[in-house]
């Protein structure tokens, strides 16, 4: 097996937030009176991948940090600047006008032959293609090439594109916000680069190092690129320096740990939303388990506010929708029963 670290992987999300690129929407979702942005999905689903990745052990390259959408050109020649060994990019779907919903679905796997890497692409995309199948829940339809795309043609080193769904199809338009959806396609993803260059791929574990202030490697990256996940800016260096810290010890006081400013299990397992079983929250509380179930009721189109983490009276409201349409006690509280109908990958409200 090879190692991980000899390898630097780029990754990379098609289109910008801030502000959104033009036309890179669903239609009008029901229920919710808006539309999810491609790049919801796309810049989410690319941070799952780095997670993965460097818990694998790999050097990593974010080729777009920023929430704005940034020229081809500009992130082709980041790429060519590295000499990284590949680079993935996410993307999502359209079938049609992109105004009205269709049946046109399933998540495809893109690569290039116009460049010098045509076999080593793909190669590539078959590998990505196969560790998508062992994590998203959808329809794979398989490998394709694409012409004229920079991020394919141009880099140099092997190079795919994931469409990870139809964002014109309403159940796979809905599964663009589950964040389980977004971290299946980053996973199934990290999978498939570790096939492609013979590296072990290391799942997530609920078995972490105690990190704090000094502490360098891999492990450190790991936690940083966790931290970037839940909106707190550091620089994922593998270094646990004071900025580190002190993001740290803002992640505890939002989450409501023990503000220590050291990562040990209760810190770690609020990083990953890893509690068996699910904390019961209600108004009130706060952290990064409120963030997820926030998510996971837009993903059903239940209208929870934003994503801020803060378990406030719109995210009480949306609880209060979900538990009756789904024959649950109606308090507004989630507990066990309320997250046994959250938690799984998809369904949600119907179409009207």
């Amino acid at each position: 097996m090879a190692q991980a670290g000899n390898f630097y992987i780029g990754a990379n999300d098609e289109h910008g937030l801030n502000p959104p690129t033009g036309g890179k929407r669903t239609p009008v979702m029901p229920y919710i009176d808006r539309s999810f942005y491609e790049n919801e999905y796309n810049r989410k689903a690319k941070q799952y991948f780095m997670i993965a990745l460097s818990r694998c052990g790999f050097n990593v390259f974010d080729v777009k940090p920023e929430w704005q959408d940034v020229s081809i050109n500009t992130r082709v020649s980041r790429v060519n600047a590295r000499n990284l060994s590949l680079v993935t990019t996410f993307a999502y779907n359209a079938y049609g006008s992109g105004t009205a919903f269709n049946n046109v679905n399933g998540y495809l796997t893109f690569y290039s032959d116009e460049n010098s890497y045509a076999q080593r692409n793909r190669l590539l995309a078959y590998d990505v293609s196969a560790g998508l199948s062992e994590t998203l829940p959808t329809n794979n339809l398989g490998i394709g090439t694409l012409t004229g795309i920079g991020m394919l043609r141009t880099v140099r080193c092997p190079a795919v594109i994931i469409e990870g769904g139809f964002m014109t199809n309403f159940y796979e338009a809905k599964l663009m916000m589950d964040p389980d959806f977004q971290k299946a396609a980053g996973e199934g993803a990290c999978m498939g680069v570790c096939d492609f260059l013979d590296v072990a791929y290391v799942p997530q574990s609920a078995k972490n190092p105690t990190l704090r202030q000094g502490a360098r490697g891999k492990s450190v990256q790991y936690m940083q690129y966790l931290l970037r996940l839940h909106d707190f800016e550091v620089s994922p260096d593998g270094v646990f320096g004071p900025g580190t810290a002190e993001a740290v010890r803002a992640f505890q006081t939002f989450n409501g740990l023990t503000v220590d400013g050291i990562v040990g299990k209760n810190t770690w397992s609020a990083f990953l939303i890893d509690h068996t079983p699910m904390p019961t929250l209600r108004r009130g509380a706060s952290g990064a388990a409120v963030a997820y179930l926030q998510q996971k009721l837009l993903s059903k189109l239940y209208n929870a506010g934003a994503v801020d983490g803060v378990f406030g009276g719109n995210t009480e409201r949306a609880v209060l929708e979900f538990q009756t349409e789904n024959c649950l006690s109606v308090d507004g509280i989630v507990g066990k029963n309320t997250w046994g109908k959250l938690m799984p990958m998809g369904g949600g409200r119907p179409m009207p």
